[in-house]
């Protein structure tokens, strides 16, 4: 069973993906349709798009909500461990086995069970976990006692399953046993729109989690995030601003304060658009000032001084070009 008080709710669906796109939009309404029923569900997408939000959306919003709710990673357990953390085993049934072990099949009786990046497992694996999606039964190693398990199954690949079907490399009676209902999650590039609610949305979070004061992001950095192309994801997007609020200056969050990777690619793409002269000239200035910074050492007077500007204003000129975080 889930606990937690951050669900969202859109059309009585509960959630905790963030955004207004239609893309999302979509997803909340597909994930609506299909968590009333029983059936299998595959959930594809990209690396770090919120499978497993998803898949805890499709649990909470289930007839299951109230039983457990077990998600296990099979990329991150060891060949030798993964048949003993899916399916159980006894005490005494190999070397190490101390006590009794009760698997996630087992642990996710009368719930949903989510089995993320299934597209890692053996084919040894591969063969069990289709006796056990057919039969509804397992047997712990080292035991010929058969248990019945009543589990919603829901799993999860960035992996093309199909082609690694076509490849030999995963089992097709499996695939089509898991593949039920496909669900995509799709891209942040897909749907750059969501971005800003995005990242303000992290930034509040690790601002508190910091205790610190919630600081704004400027009309720059926002378009800077919008114009990059997140190969990450949400999960990258949500690593760049905890680095920004952690590290940044000030109570204003610049373009310039965003990893170099960020800036950079996002300024080549800017690179290509044909600005109007009013915002090449602004670029310009703003980008000459912070040669000139850079060039004294962050000497304002000596800065006032070669931009014959009076230093007693020089502080108003910075904030006027934006460049806060340069005070």
């Amino acid at each position: 069973m889930i606990c937690d008080e951050q669900f969202l709710e859109s059309d009585g669906i509960r959630h905790q993906l963030i955004g207004d796109s239609e893309p999302i939009r979509a997803l909340i309404r597909l994930i609506g349709k299909v968590a009333a029923k029983n059936t299998t569900v595959l959930i594809q997408g990209e690396s770090g798009t919120g499978k497993e939000l998803v898949a805890r959306a499709l649990h909470v919003n289930s007839p299951r909500a109230h039983g457990p709710y077990v998600a296990v990673n099979c990329a991150e357990l060891a060949e030798s461990l993964i048949e003993s953390e899916l399916f159980g085993h006894e005490r005494g049934s190999f070397t190490g086995a101390v006590r009794q072990h009760i698997g996630c099949f087992e642990r996710a009786h009368n719930g949903t069970l989510f089995l993320d990046e299934i597209g890692d497992v053996s084919p040894a694996i591969q063969i069990k976990l289709l006796r056990v999606l057919e039969q509804r039964q397992l047997r712990r190693i080292g035991s010929s006692r058969p248990i019945d398990i009543d589990i919603r199954l829901i799993t999860a690949t960035n992996a093309d399953l199909e082609t690694l079907v076509a490849q030999g490399k995963f089992r097709s009676d499996l695939y089509y046993r898991l593949r039920c209902i496909k669900v995509a999650t799709p891209a942040l590039r897909d749907r750059p729109e969501d971005i800003p609610l995005l990242a303000q949305h992290f930034v509040a979070k690790y601002a508190a989690d910091n205790q610190i004061p919630v600081p704004a992001i400027s009309p720059d950095a926002l378009m800077a995030l919008q114009q990059y192309d997140w190969p990450g994801n949400v999960r990258e997007l949500r690593h760049v601003m905890e680095e920004v609020v952690v590290l940044r200056e000030g109570d204003l969050i610049q373009a310039a304060h965003l990893p170099k990777d960020v800036f950079r690619r996002a300024s080549d793409r800017t690179a290509t658009n044909v600005l109007s002269m009013k915002e090449f000239v602004w670029k310009s200035k703003r980008e000459y000032v912070e040669r000139v910074l850079d060039l004294v050492g962050r000497d304002y007077k000596k800065a006032a001084k070669l931009l014959d500007i009076p230093p007693n204003g020089f502080h108003s000129f910075l904030r006027r070009l934006d460049l806060r975080h340069l005070l």
